[in-house]
């Protein structure tokens, strides 16, 4: 890669794709994400639960994101999913692969389109709908922002083709050209980078430009893991956690100062190319749930700076804690609050009180999608793993070694359903 990082998409959906994560590999979950449905298959009929909680109706008089242009640095949107094609903007397009891609064994790999309206992965697709999906009949998934407009820039692939050089031409491009007010970008690299590398100028542009940046803080949070990612870890970058559905950082999610804000990123109901939605876990679908919201406070306070966005977002976040907390940072988002307590911009956010703006979880109906064949293999894993620490409790005999055990295994908080 010629000293250049590769990036890895942060989603959470198969066993397979958590061990790549864990041992540090170059890794491409979202060709294994993809498994998980069917392209241009059926329509998701209810409200996903990450919607349920927040009172959509109160939200969109306040704004619905109108004017606001979105860059999604990803593996392109498709535009042929109908909830899509009017919010994305092809003329801004652009695709930052490399030309006459091939695997590992000589085949040529399929690009996409120059714009970045294709999406043979589906990640990029979930991200833009996440954020700004268009509403329509047949089903009450819609984006956070729904009059926001969405900038598809294809930067990498299921093969991880891009690298952090790739990642910075795109934020430049999106930035100088494209016009771009926010960026999501649901990827990343776990390497260190230093202070002089082309991704933290690029991202110090973007910023000095007043775009507010949010990135993905990654997955390798089980057992509470502790490491900084790239380039969510860059100062005046919005890195954002994963919660669950009770408010409380998903079991996945990674951990750290860096952390500015936690929201949901478990069975995240979302777009899919072709047409469509598929269910999915991960950081990278709470970026954009962060990304939907600041393109709201853009509409609504067009003259704010990023800084001030940012700080508003973490103001108003719901908090266990008076303060930063290194699990779910200022606490997880509260779209409802971050558009209505916003008499005044503020520069940093402030401790309060423990419990302020604290709102009771949600009662929400389960996701009617059945088990997935990769959820299958995820649970099925899970049994061989308890089954193994079972045998090794057994054979060791220890007391001590039995409480141990349960609580390892009943410690951690389901963002997929075994």
């Amino acid at each position: 890669m010629r000293g250049h990082h590769r990036l890895r998409f942060l989603t959470g959906t198969a066993a397979v794709t958590l061990v790549f994560i864990f041992i540090g590999l170059p890794l491409a979950p979202t060709a294994r994400a993809a498994d998980q449905c069917t392209f241009g298959g059926k329509m998701y009929a209810g409200r996903p639960w990450a919607l349920q909680r927040v009172l959509l109706d109160e939200l969109w008089k306040q704004s619905m994101g109108e004017g606001v242009r979105v860059a999604v640095i990803d593996t392109g949107v498709d535009v042929k999913n109908r909830q899509l094609t009017p919010a994305v903007d092809a003329r801004s397009g652009r695709n930052f692969l490399p030309k006459n891609l091939e695997d590992d064994n000589g085949n040529k790999i399929e690009r996409g389109s120059e714009n970045g309206t294709t999406d043979v992965v589906g990640h990029g697709t979930k991200v833009a709908g996440i954020i700004a999906a268009r509403q329509a009949k047949g089903t009450g998934f819609v984006g956070l922002a729904p009059k926001a407009t969405i900038i598809p820039i294809q930067q990498n692939d299921a093969e991880s083709h891009g690298d952090t050089s790739s990642l910075a031409k795109a934020i430049d491009y999106a930035v100088n050209e494209a016009k771009a007010d926010v960026i999501n970008i649901s990827q990343d690299t776990v390497n260190p980078i230093a202070s002089t590398s082309t991704l933290k100028r690029a991202v110090d542009n973007a910023l000095a430009k007043d775009v507010v940046v949010v990135a993905s803080a990654g997955n390798d949070g089980l057992g509470g893991n502790v490491k900084e990612t790239y380039p969510a870890s860059y100062d005046g970058v919005l890195a954002v956690a994963a919660a669950d559905r009770n408010n409380e950082r998903a079991y996945f999610s990674q951990s750290g100062e860096f952390v500015g804000v936690a929201a949901p990123g478990v069975d995240m109901v979302s777009t899919v190319p072709g047409g469509g939605h598929c269910a999915d876990n991960g950081t990278s679908f709470s970026a954009p749930y962060v990304a939907g919201v600041a393109a709201l406070i853009k509409a609504k306070h067009p003259t704010w700076t990023q800084k001030q966005i940012t700080a508003q977002i973490k103001q108003t976040a719901e908090r266990s804690i008076p303060g930063h907390d290194r699990l779910v940072g200022w606490g997880v988002v509260d779209p409802v609050r971050a558009l209505t307590e916003d008499d005044k911009p503020i520069e940093q956010p402030v401790s309060g009180n423990a419990g302020a703006g604290r709102a009771k979880a949600p009662q929400v109906a389960q996701l009617p999608l059945g088990e997935t064949p990769q959820e299958r293999a995820v649970r099925l894993g899970t049994y061989a793993v308890v089954g193994s620490l079972v045998l090794v409790v057994v054979i060791g005999g220890g007391a001590v070694a039995v409480r141990d055990g349960r609580r390892r295994v009943g410690g951690s908080r389901g963002g997929i359903s075994f």
